[in-house]
């Protein structure tokens, strides 16, 4: 399994402590009961998030944007919790000497008074008489009072993690997916779509790893669906269009990032939809571009191979990226029915 995406080579780091995946973010925890918790999963934003937002005057698509990047780059193995006791809710957090301050002798201390004693950035945001990182009210509340400490704009807040990470493309990809959030205004935006437009004839097969010749000795990532010249393709989720353009390899392509940070990558157009560019916000069934048979050499270079799409899906650690097998994601794709927009609504 290849670890570096083919069409850039610039790598992420991102210096904090995060955990598992952005499903994770609505696991109930023992300070709701579980009658608000299940509440709160039918909310398009959880209730911990209007309340930060509101207390701290920080926008809660900024909370969650940070959240759900925090969430998918920085996977934990696994946590152990005794019987009975529930996983803790996970998102972006910070390290054990910035919640509980850095000199403090505690470990995982859980007092606010303490915490706030030396320093710490745990918050008690839920009045329960902890602060504790486990309890996303504490955990969203101490982000947001932080945040808010840059100052009363959302371009000084986002200041803040510009400080905090050192790292460009984090903070970029932050503010751009807590754009998608804000322009859908919810954070229910887990649907996925074919990638071709299924009216049109086309064949794909699981052509994952086979050996690939043009541009040195490589395996092939992705999916190639075969279609004709001009097969329209669709945008796959919720999300924006992170780069466009041409690539030696990949010819005119767009890598699309997905509201729950994962990484499409188009290969092989003909030519772009309307209004097609760096940034736009896309939804699932948007039309993009055209297949066609570009790529394999300078740009404008075109039919050394069959059109075909070429279709990959790449998982950001924070540090770097790594493509996996989309095939069987695609028959499962296929199988649903296919809503086509044709310009951004």
């Amino acid at each position: 399994m290849k670890t570096i995406r083919r069409d850039h080579n610039k790598h992420f780091k991102l210096i904090s402590a995060v955990s598992a995946s952005v499903i994770s973010l609505f696991i109930p925890f023992t300070a709701l009961a579980q009658s608000s918790t299940e509440v709160q999963l039918q909310q398009p934003v959880p209730d911990w998030y209007q309340r930060a937002a509101r207390q701290f005057q920080v926008n809660w698509w900024l909370l969650s944007a940070l959240d759900v990047y925090g969430a998918t780059t920085h996977p934990e193995p696994g946590v152990i919790r005794p019987k009975g006791l529930p996983l803790p809710i996970v998102g972006y957090r910070f390290s054990s000497p910035e919640w509980q301050g850095l000199f403090n002798p505690v470990d995982h201390d859980t007092l606010p008074r303490r915490i706030s004693l030396f320093e710490g950035r745990g918050l008690d945001g839920d009045a329960d008489g902890k602060a504790d990182q486990d309890n996303p009210y504490d955990r969203v509340f101490a982000i947001a009072r932080w945040l808010r400490g840059g100052g009363p704009t959302e371009q000084e807040q986002t200041n803040v993690l510009w400080h905090q990470f050192n790292n460009p493309n984090a903070v970029e990809r932050v503010v751009a997916l807590s754009n998608v959030y804000r322009k859908f205004e919810t954070l229910q935006l887990s649907e996925r779509a074919f990638p071709v437009h299924k009216r049109y004839s086309y064949s794909f097969r699981d052509t994952w790893g086979e050996g690939r010749n043009f541009g040195g000795r490589r395996i092939h990532e992705g999916t190639d669906i075969f279609a004709g010249y001009g097969t329209p393709v669709l945008s796959t989720c919720y999300g924006y269009v992170e780069l466009i353009g041409w690539n030696r390899l990949g010819g005119w392509r767009i890598g699309l990032r997905s509201a729950d940070n994962t990484y499409f990558y188009y290969a092989h157009l003909s030519a772009y939809a309307k209004g097609i560019k760096q940034g736009v916000i896309v939804r699932p069934g948007q039309v993009l571009g055209y297949v066609g048979s570009s790529g394999y050499g300078k740009p404008g270079t075109s039919g050394k191979f069959p059109p075909h799409l070429h279709f990959g899906i790449y998982k950001d650690t924070g540090m770097r990226e790594w493509a996996f097998d989309p095939y069987p994601l695609l028959k499962q794709w296929e199988k649903k029915k296919q809503l086509i927009i044709q310009s951004a609504p």
